[in-house]
């Protein structure tokens, strides 16, 4: 246990986890809409009930924004797998309905082998771009730049192996596609904390949400990058002194300080979660606190 943030004691793992629209999976970045406001879009799932045409984000339906962006009018009826799913509105909701995530095979061992339980925190993050809408709909904003970009958390309340799991329990929950089809050995779901719990005073949020803009601090990718998968974090997330670093990034020569106060990080370009003991790491726990503050 490590002394924090105006000396708390405290022990949480941070999980950097990819999740949404990517060229490999959806086909194209996730919209930063015109307002500023970022939507994730959920990727394709055959095994899911859920249609993208069913799902409203902010009086948009998401079925079109998908079709737009993708050139496909036959997406808008394609299937999406909706995790994670920590937005209240985006679908009709049974009584008791918390924000949730899922992670099965060796993406959730992976979590395990970390120890990731709850009171840890999910920051999610993905690959986004610029639109606007023309005459034809949707459309990229031409020549702006894919970046990955945080765009919601989940703290986690508790975790359910789903095939332990009796017949009638998280009735709120069997909507959810990691209760659909063969999800493999591991399938675990996550569910949120009903409050999030951070070192400090100034962390008042729900156990998991979106942020509700862009803004430079949720930026992961290097400002003038060649890729998204070159980063510019606080120098805090630098391992140094021994320290075990962000998992899959153990390479030393994937990191590079740049001045007193930033690191660069040549972030792995596939996976899933990315865990980071801040009970080593106690001043990226202040780094967390702030991305909530108003």
């Amino acid at each position: 246990m490590a002394k924090g943030w105006r000396g708390q004691s405290f022990t949480m793992r941070l999980i950097l986890s990819r999740k949404g629209f990517d060229s490999a999976s959806g086909g194209c970045p996730s919209p930063i809409m015109p307002d500023g406001s970022m939507h994730s879009l959920p990727i394709p799932d055959r095994a899911s009930d859920i249609p993208y045409a069913e799902l409203e984000w902010q009086g948009v339906n998401v079925g079109q924004l998908v079709a737009d962006l993708t050139g496909d009018p036959r997406r808008r009826t394609h299937h999406a797998h909706l995790d994670p799913d920590v937005e209240r509105q985006a679908l009709p909701r049974q009584g008791g309905w918390r924000p949730v995530f899922g992670q099965t095979g060796s993406a959730q061992g992976h979590l395990r082998r970390q120890g990731v339980g709850p009171g840890d925190l999910f920051l999610f993050f993905g690959l986004f771009r610029r639109v606007e809408q023309g005459r034809g709909g949707w459309r990229f904003v031409s020549r702006s730049p894919a970046r990955h970009i945080l765009w919601g958390w989940l703290q986690v309340g508790e975790l359910h192996a789903v095939d332990s799991l009796a017949a009638d329990a998280l009735p709120w929950a069997r909507y959810h596609p990691h209760f659909r089809g063969d999800r493999g050995a591991n399938n675990t779901l996550y569910v949120a904390a009903s409050r999030l719990c951070l070192p400090g005073e100034r962390a008042d949020a729900p156990g998991a949400g979106i942020f509700p803009q862009i803004d430079a601090p949720l930026v992961l990718t290097a400002p003038g990058a060649a890729g998204p998968s070159q980063w510019q974090l606080p120098a805090a997330f630098f391992p140094s002194r021994g320290r075990v670093p962000l998992s899959h990034h153990g390479k030393p020569d994937r990191w590079r300080l740049v001045g007193g106060d930033r690191c660069f990080l040549q972030s792995v370009s596939r996976g899933q979660e990315f865990v980071l003991d801040l009970a080593h790491y106690p001043a990226v726990a202040e780094w967390a606190t702030h991305l909530f503050d108003a």
